[in-house]
Protein backbone atom coordinates (compact mmCIF):
# COMPACT_ATOMS: atom_id res chain seq x y z
CA UNK A 1 0.00 0.00 0.00
CA UNK A 2 1.49 3.33 -1.09
CA UNK A 3 -1.22 5.33 0.67
CA UNK A 4 -4.25 4.42 2.76
CA UNK A 5 -7.51 3.84 0.95
CA UNK A 6 -9.40 5.94 3.49
CA UNK A 7 -8.97 9.69 3.47
CA UNK A 8 -7.87 11.54 6.62
CA UNK A 9 -11.44 12.87 6.88
CA UNK A 10 -12.87 9.34 6.80
CA UNK A 11 -10.41 8.19 9.45
CA UNK A 12 -11.22 11.18 11.70
CA UNK A 13 -14.93 10.45 11.31
CA UNK A 14 -14.37 6.78 12.19
CA UNK A 15 -12.51 7.77 15.35
CA UNK A 16 -15.27 10.19 16.43
CA UNK A 17 -17.88 7.48 15.86
CA UNK A 18 -15.85 4.95 17.82
CA UNK A 19 -15.39 7.35 20.73
CA UNK A 20 -19.13 8.08 20.77
CA UNK A 21 -20.06 4.37 20.81
CA UNK A 22 -20.93 2.44 23.94
CA UNK A 23 -17.88 0.18 23.60
CA UNK A 24 -14.29 0.94 24.56
CA UNK A 25 -12.15 2.33 21.75
CA UNK A 26 -8.98 0.25 21.56
CA UNK A 27 -5.88 2.03 20.24
CA UNK A 28 -2.73 -0.08 20.64
CA UNK A 29 0.59 1.71 20.33
CA UNK A 30 2.63 1.69 17.14
CA UNK A 31 6.27 2.69 17.10
CA UNK A 32 6.65 2.54 13.32
CA UNK A 33 4.57 2.21 10.14
CA UNK A 34 4.93 -1.57 9.97
CA UNK A 35 3.50 -1.96 13.45
CA UNK A 36 0.55 0.22 12.43
CA UNK A 37 -0.08 -2.08 9.45
CA UNK A 38 0.07 -5.13 11.72
CA UNK A 39 -2.43 -3.54 14.10
CA UNK A 40 -4.77 -2.97 11.16
CA UNK A 41 -4.25 -6.51 9.83
CA UNK A 42 -5.21 -8.01 13.20
CA UNK A 43 -8.62 -6.42 12.71
CA UNK A 44 -9.55 -6.10 16.38
CA UNK A 45 -8.76 -2.42 16.95
CA UNK A 46 -10.41 0.90 16.17
CA UNK A 47 -7.20 2.85 15.68
CA UNK A 48 -3.52 3.31 16.44
CA UNK A 49 -1.79 5.34 19.15
CA UNK A 50 1.63 7.00 18.84
CA UNK A 51 3.18 8.12 22.12
CA UNK A 52 5.67 10.91 22.57
CA UNK A 53 8.03 8.49 24.26
CA UNK A 54 7.99 6.25 21.19
CA UNK A 55 8.92 9.10 18.88
CA UNK A 56 11.64 10.36 21.23
CA UNK A 57 13.10 6.90 21.74
CA UNK A 58 12.99 6.23 17.99
CA UNK A 59 15.25 9.28 17.63
CA UNK A 60 17.54 8.04 20.40
CA UNK A 61 16.34 10.69 22.82
CA UNK A 62 14.86 10.51 26.32
CA UNK A 63 11.20 11.53 26.68
CA UNK A 64 11.88 14.91 28.29
CA UNK A 65 10.56 17.30 25.64
CA UNK A 66 13.51 17.27 23.23
CA UNK A 67 11.58 16.33 20.08
CA UNK A 68 10.45 19.04 17.67
CA UNK A 69 7.10 19.60 16.00
CA UNK A 70 8.50 18.64 12.61
CA UNK A 71 10.04 15.40 13.94
CA UNK A 72 6.81 14.29 15.60
CA UNK A 73 4.59 15.35 12.67
CA UNK A 74 6.89 13.57 10.22
CA UNK A 75 6.93 10.29 12.16
CA UNK A 76 3.21 10.49 12.83
CA UNK A 77 2.54 11.11 9.15
CA UNK A 78 4.64 8.09 8.17
CA UNK A 79 2.61 5.94 10.53
CA UNK A 80 -0.73 7.42 9.38
CA UNK A 81 0.13 6.74 5.72
CA UNK A 82 0.67 3.06 6.49
CA UNK A 83 -2.82 2.29 7.79
CA UNK A 84 -6.50 2.86 7.12
CA UNK A 85 -7.08 3.13 10.86
CA UNK A 86 -7.23 6.53 12.54
CA UNK A 87 -4.04 7.54 14.36
CA UNK A 88 -4.09 9.38 17.70
CA UNK A 89 -0.75 11.01 18.53
CA UNK A 90 0.79 12.54 21.63
CA UNK A 91 1.37 16.24 20.89
CA UNK A 92 3.27 16.74 24.15
CA UNK A 93 2.64 20.36 25.25
CA UNK A 94 1.85 21.60 21.75
CA UNK A 95 5.48 22.63 21.17
CA UNK A 96 5.24 26.09 22.70
CA UNK A 97 2.75 28.81 23.49
CA UNK A 98 -0.96 28.69 22.47
CA UNK A 99 -0.27 29.83 18.91
CA UNK A 100 2.33 27.10 18.61
CA UNK A 101 -0.29 24.59 19.73
CA UNK A 102 -2.60 25.86 16.97
CA UNK A 103 0.19 25.31 14.46
CA UNK A 104 0.74 21.83 15.91
CA UNK A 105 -2.89 20.97 15.16
CA UNK A 106 -2.55 22.26 11.59
CA UNK A 107 0.69 20.32 11.00
CA UNK A 108 -0.79 17.10 12.38
CA UNK A 109 -3.91 17.53 10.25
CA UNK A 110 -1.71 18.02 7.18
CA UNK A 111 0.19 14.84 8.10
CA UNK A 112 -3.08 12.86 8.00
CA UNK A 113 -3.36 12.22 11.73
CA UNK A 114 -6.87 11.71 13.09
CA UNK A 115 -6.46 13.24 16.55
CA UNK A 116 -3.97 14.42 19.12
CA UNK A 117 -3.78 14.96 22.82
CA UNK A 118 -1.98 17.75 24.62
CA UNK A 119 -0.25 17.66 27.99
CA UNK A 120 -1.05 20.70 30.08
CA UNK A 121 1.87 21.22 32.43
CA UNK A 122 1.88 23.71 35.26
CA UNK A 123 5.27 24.48 36.75
CA UNK A 124 3.92 24.10 40.28
CA UNK A 125 2.37 20.71 39.55
CA UNK A 126 4.44 17.55 39.04
CA UNK A 127 1.76 15.75 37.00
CA UNK A 128 0.43 16.17 33.49
CA UNK A 129 -3.17 16.74 32.50
CA UNK A 130 -4.43 15.52 29.15
CA UNK A 131 -6.97 16.95 26.75
CA UNK A 132 -8.21 15.54 23.45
Amino acid sequence: MFAPEKTPHERRKALRESLAAETITKLPGAFNPLTARLIEDIGAFEGVYVSGAVVANDLGLPDIGLTTLSEVANRGGQIARATNLPVLIDADTGFGEPMSAARTVAEFEAAGLAALHLSLIHISEPTRRYAI
